[in-house]
């Protein structure tokens, strides 16, 4: 045998070696396509094994398996993971909805998320429409013989407007939809909304479920039968996740609770600064007596330090140039625009997820130019509080 072909096909591994897929730390596997000798093998390989990696790969059946134990504990469901969030959300309403389907969803809703019903879908003749829901009997009302979701974040992005889980459950279910929630903003570890009567959750991991801001995906848990209609779709539409991330997404989640209780922690705490110090007009955290739906936040978490680690808040000002030396003068906290990561971040809604709104439309959400939506991280919640103490002078 030439060397050229030996390199191809010497694998040599260690005889008898039990626990050569033991390892403390889960391998990554690559390989786009497995191999096999014979057409039984082959077969097998189909009704259960690994075959091409659009289809089945280690990293992601591994990953979707801990997913599934964090949305839905005791419960027989399972989950799918997605190259992004925005694919999670997209493949799963392609499959879910068909033409002349109605579709309720909160008006404060991510803003590429309100475009894939505005815009994506609604060239396909799914109708939506946007809702207050803060009161239910917004979303009654909205109901339609030919209403077939509801679409919610847990909290809404930036205001943090929370959704009464099982009120809006009840009012889906009674009539025949599915009721669909982003828990992005809250994890698992602080929520469970397949618990409180969901049917359908996803998040964008590439946030706090990462927690290190090094990769992106999205994953989708629900029933066994809403899987089986996704899981086929979710290839035609090529957006399953591709090994990397789903690998390094494993060891993220190794480290969830402990980055996210943290991260809670420090945010309940700097929401109640926020609200003392008069350079902030307004704090949106679910913790502060003060949140417009603090009736729904008990409801829903009995731990005011296990709500979320994302809050926004509106400065006194909407002058650019004190704003801009705000930001100059912050010595830890930053700029992203993602969230979730260990490191305390900002980001400025009129600038980036909102821009393409008119100005009355974001203000009528209750979303300014003084507005900026803070993601906390793990840091010494003193040393948070200090930065953003200094930095407020430039403010006065």
């Amino acid at each position: 045998m030439s060397t050229k072909t030996d390199i191809l096909y010497t694998r040599k591994y260690r005889d008898n070696a039990v626990n050569l897929l033991k390892p403390e730390a889960f391998p990554l596997f690559t390989a786009t396509a497995f191999t096999a000798n014979s057409l039984a093998e082959i077969k097998e390989a189909y009704r259960q094994g690994y075959t091409y990696i659009r289809t089945n790969n280690p990293d992601r059946d591994v990953l979707a398996s801990q997913v599934t134990a964090l949305e839905a504990p005791g419960m027989d469901r399972d989950t799918l993971i997605f190259c992004s969030g925005m694919a999670a959300i997209s493949t799963t309403i392609g499959t879910l909805l068909k033409p002349g389907d109605h579709v309720i969803a909160n008006r404060a809703i991510y803003g590429e998320t309100f475009d894939v019903f505005g815009k994506m879908y609604k060239k396909f003749g799914i109708e939506t429409d946007l809702v207050d829901m803060d009161d239910i009997e917004n979303i009654k009302k909205a109901m339609k013989p030919n209403t077939k979701m509801i679409y919610a974040e847990v909290c809404a992005n930036p205001t943090m407007n929370l959704i009464d889980i099982p009120a809006v459950a009840e009012v889906a279910h009674k009539n025949g939809a599915y009721l669909m929630m982003d828990n992005t903003f809250t994890t698992a570890v602080s929520i469970k909304p397949l618990t409180l009567g969901a049917d359908i959750v996803i998040s964008s991991m590439t946030k706090f479920m990462n927690g290190h801001s090094d990769a992106i995906l999205g994953c989708m848990t629900s029933t066994h039968e809403v899987i089986e209609e996704v899981r086929p779709m979710r290839m035609l539409f090529g957006t399953p996740a591709d090994p990397f991330p789903c690998w390094q997404m494993i060891r993220g989640l190794e480290t969830l609770y402990l980055r996210v209780e943290t991260q809670m922690r420090n945010a309940a705490q700097l929401a109640a600064f926020f609200e003392a110090d008069p350079h902030v007009i307004k704090v949106n955290h679910p913790s502060l007596d003060s949140f417009k739906q603090r009736d729904v936040a008990k409801k829903l978490w009995k731990n005011d330090e296990a709500m979320s680690g994302m809050m926004s808040i509106i400065l006194n000002t909407e002058d650019e140039d004190k704003i801009n030396a705000f930001m100059l003068k912050l010595k830890y906290v930053h700029y992203a625009t993602t969230l979730g990561g260990l490191r305390t971040t900002l980001n400025h809604p009129c600038t980036s997820s909102h821009s393409h709104m008119p100005d009355a439309d974001r203000r009528a959400m209750g979303i300014t130019p003084g507005m900026f939506r803070v993601s906390v991280g793990i840091e010494d919640i003193n040393d948070l509080i200090e930065d953003f103490k200094n930095a407020f002078t430039a403010l006065d």
